[in-house]
């Protein structure tokens, strides 16, 4: 069964807000995987597990249609809400019944979503709709981020994995799939042409306070605010506090940098 930890309207308003669209470095080893495995012009692609969109408008350029499917009726509307492109739809979907056409998609995307779903389902979906020579990707940011500021990123990063640490225990169990790399999805993928790229730095200025609404959107932050809602909001507050104590500066517009790493998992449905 799919899980389901992104339901709420504020959750998904939060969601929209602070998420952000891959790396550059993602999306081009995306669409040249795609353009080495099939002709333009592309017809059709499904971002599965939308969210809010984010992952979404990075292929409306690329495609003649686009679109994004999410189990979440809230992260839908904010999707609809926030971007409107001619080419682009949302529809609320189970990622594991796409209203799509039999092998009708070019491309297929999952950003920060694919360990959610019912992995055997889902493939076999994937499966269904893709055109004999499309392609799948499946892509997340991992745990253990780093946050640098000046010369004292040490200490921020220290933070940072405090707060991995007390959300930990908040974890939902299929979360292991991202601290793996996907390396149990690569294995489920049929198809013998496939790739999985893991531990891709990447680094993102953000202000503090986006750092703090990033916190906010995790799974493990909304389950604990669910179960002790004025612990986790001291919680929150907190954190952002030492972070600017940290910086010596009172401002949480004040920019920060993020050093992700990303997981990322290429494969192509023979021809």
């Amino acid at each position: 069964m799919a899980t389901r930890l992104f339901e709420g309207k504020e959750h998904a308003s939060y969601y929209q807000k602070y998420r952000f669209s891959p790396a550059p470095e993602i999306q081009d080893l995306i669409f040249s995987y795609l353009n080495e495995r099939l002709n333009k012009p592309y017809e059709l692609a499904v971002d599965v597990g939308c969210g809010t969109g984010q992952s979404t408008q990075i292929l409306s350029p690329h495609f003649k249609k686009v679109l994004g499917t999410d189990i979440s009726e809230a992260q839908i509307e904010e999707a609809a809400n926030a971007l409107k492109l001619p080419n682009t739809t949302f529809r609320a979907a189970p990622a594991e019944e796409v209203p799509v056409d039999d092998a009708s998609v070019d491309l297929l995307t999952a950003c920060a979503a694919v360990h959610w779903f019912d992995i055997v389902k889902f493939l076999k979906e994937v499966d269904r709709i893709l055109k004999p020579g499309g392609c799948l990707a499946f892509f997340s940011y991992l745990p253990h981020m780093e946050v640098h500021y000046k010369d004292r990123s040490e200490q921020m990063t220290k933070v940072f994995s405090e707060v991995e640490d007390v959300l930990s225990k908040y974890q939902h169990e299929k979360v292991h799939h991202v601290k793996t790399a996907y390396k149990e999805i690569f294995d489920s993928i049929p198809y013998t042409d496939k790739v999985r790229k893991h531990d891709m730095a990447t680094k993102t200025k953000m202000p503090l306070a986006d750092v703090i609404g990033l916190i906010q959107t995790f799974s493990m932050f909304q389950t604990y605010r669910r179960l002790e809602p004025e612990k986790a909001n001291d919680f929150i507050k907190t954190i952002e506090q030492r972070f600017l104590e940290i910086m010596e500066v009172s401002c949480n517009e004040t920019e920060v940098e993020v050093w992700f790493k990303y997981v990322l998992v290429l494969a192509s449905k023979p021809k």
